[in-house]
């Protein structure tokens, strides 16, 4: 899951000079989230975004339209679905 947090200057910034739309726009056709939810985030403004990364070494590429474009905070969190954890769980069976 990542998480972003754009700065309220920034933010305001993006607004009244019509780059918030096109910037999320790309972000959101680059990551091509499963889910993905906006609303305050750290006292700015923000996002959760759902995503899949099968490369970690992706993960720089992925953050530096967010980073560029809207000086926000990026974060990180692996996260699974329950047929992952339950796949994940199976694995450890008989383990220690």
């Amino acid at each position: 899951m990542l998480t972003f947090s754009i700065p309220v200057e920034t933010g305001n910034a993006a607004i009244r000079e019509g780059q918030a739309g096109p910037i999320l726009q790309s972000v959101m056709d680059k990551l091509k989230p499963e889910a993905a939810y906006f609303g305050p985030t750290h006292g700015g403004r923000g996002g959760h975004l759902v995503i899949d990364i099968d490369d970690v070494s992706d993960i720089p590429a992925l953050s530096e339209a967010l980073f560029m474009g809207l000086n926000a905070t990026v974060d990180l969190k692996p996260v699974m679905t329950w047929d992952d954890l339950q796949k994940g769980l199976s694995k450890m069976q008989g383990a220690g």
